[in-house]
């Protein structure tokens, strides 16, 4: 029997805490028996992995780094785990790959953090470095699945051995369904890329099933659902007096000088954002936050279930809302006057977003609703994105986001700004000038010069946002009239019950 006064009790009660989902309390027991018995390496970093978890970024770099000094086993699990928190939670891409590199000399064949570095050379536009960590984990791993399908796509060339390959690592009785779809979408990729446009719908398609394999229950789209949500946000933000209160109006988050103001983006996927944050970013006013979760996160501990919590919350609650995301977003990007916020489901946030940040610049990117589809039928999404599975399901999406989108323009008028893709890379300037009169940003030429653009992007898009601005994407679907007669037809039908 383990007594509690114990480093085993302790531990072993902090743990129990952990297994519950109790995390505060798990994090209570660790800090106190760290107290105590602080040379116990294990227990620092199941206390960083708790941190992390609960979004306390430098806490968790901290007891990770204590772990290291008191010898935990396997250092170079703790400094790629370091290595993810700068990369992907505080945007310190520098930091993040001097911690991929002290895992590697540890462990040259640690393939998790060769895995690591090769997505963060591609982050960096660094292709042939990306190149180069890919093939070296396929030297070490014969069953790399992932990464072969990262490396086929990064290489984008359709030879035939190629295309073998991945089908073969397709077929492999090792494959398990995730892997299959990940291999699946960079076949499409490259069948497209070839134009041989009905082998590849086909190969999306298959992918598309195996991806919902892989996430079991939890990729399988119930429309009643999102037909609800719909309702219930439209509800929560009636036609009727939805100007922002003056309390609100009044919050300190909004005032407060040296917090940035905030750009959102929303839209659907592949619908442009990428490529207009890249653009705004061009202003050395503007930070790029990428896909940031911070709001999310926010109501998911603040008004939970949203929309529904919202009734009960206060003009105080909310004044904290705003100015907690302010401070994450100042803590994430120091010193910036502006940060974009791309998060693409922002659009279901729009109502509250005007309450918060009442000067706040909403973008919202549009594309042609087939090319828009499409793109996301062949982009290897997250499988708890259900409606991305299945080209139907992405449709009645489509409708829905459209018919919210609709309701928050007749409510925000001129605080949204329609941004369209293809008339962007038809005539950019005037286009691009626009999004940056309605910013409130001086127009800077460099912003069209795509090629000498530093930094990171961390999007499907991360190297056609690298390119000069091109016009190949507009018009997708017309190759695939036949495959998407039902999804034009659909939307179509919406659109004219709309009107």
């Amino acid at each position: 029997m383990v007594e509690v006064g114990t480093p085993a009790g302790v531990l072993r009660e902090a743990a129990g805490l952990q297994s519950q989902g109790r995390l505060e309390e798990a994090v209570s027991a660790y800090q106190r028996a760290l107290a105590r018995w602080p040379d116990e390496p294990d227990a620092w970093y199941n206390l960083g992995l708790l941190l992390r978890r609960l979004r306390r970024f430098e806490a968790a770099l901290d007891a990770y780094a204590q772990a290291l000094r008191r010898g935990v086993s396997r250092p170079e699990e703790v400094h790629l785990n370091r290595g993810v928190i700068y990369s992907d939670c505080l945007r310190q891409d520098a930091a993040a790959e001097s911690e991929l590199r002290a895992a590697l000399a540890i462990n040259p064949a640690y393939v998790p953090a060769l895995q690591n570095l090769a997505n963060l050379h591609e982050d960096l536009g660094r292709r042939g470095e990306a190149l180069a960590a890919y093939e070296r984990i396929l030297e070490l791993d014969d069953h790399a699945f992932e990464t072969l399908a990262r490396y086929a796509q990064l290489t984008a060339t359709a030879e035939e051995a190629l295309l073998e390959r991945l089908r073969a690592a397709i077929a492999h009785p090792a494959a398990r369904a995730a892997d299959q779809a990940s291999l699946g979408f960079a076949l499409a990729q490259l069948l497209e890329s070839a134009g041989r446009y009905a082998e590849a719908f086909a190969a999306a398609s298959t992918a598309n099933l195996a991806s919902r394999r892989s996430g079991g229950a939890a990729a399988r789209y119930d429309r009643a659902a999102q037909e609800n949500l719909i309702d219930a946000l439209i509800a929560a933000f009636p036609r009727t007096g939805v100007r922002t209160p003056p309390a609100v109006a009044r919050s300190p988050a909004a005032t407060v000088p040296g917090l940035p103001r905030p750009i959102f983006i929303c839209g659907m996927f592949r619908s442009g954002s990428t490529l207009t944050e890249r653009l705004l970013a061009g202003s050395a006013q503007v930070a790029a936050g990428g896909e940031l979760d911070v709001l999310p996160a926010l109501l998911r501990s603040t008004l939970s279930p949203f929309p529904a919590a919202l009734a009960a919350a206060d003009e105080a609650a909310l004044s904290g809302l705003a100015e907690r995301y302010l401070q994450s977003i100042a803590a994430l990007f120091p010193g910036a006057a502006c940060v974009t916020d791309k998060w693409m489901e922002n659009f279901l946030y729009i109502g509250l977003i005007r309450r918060l940040f009442p000067e706040a610049r909403i973008v919202h990117t549009t594309r042609e609703p087939l090319d828009t589809c499409l793109s996301i039928f062949f982009l290897h999404l997250d499988p708890r994105l259900p409606w991305a599975l299945d080209l139907m399901d992405i449709g009645h999406y489509f409708r829905q986001y459209r018919r919210l989108m609709a309701h928050w323009q007749s409510l925000c008028g001129e605080a949204i700004l329609e941004f369209n893709y293809d008339e962007l890379v038809r005539d950019p300037r005037p286009a691009a000038q626009r999004l940056f009169a309605f910013c409130g940003l001086d127009w800077n030429e460099a912003c069209l010069d795509f090629s000498r653009r530093s930094g990171s992007v961390k999007t499907a898009s991360v190297w056609q946002v690298r390119e000069a601005l091109y016009q190949r994407s507009s018009g997708r679907a017309r190759h695939y009239a036949r495959e998407l007669g039902e999804l034009a037809a659909y939307l179509a039908e919406s659109q004219s019950s709309a009107s």
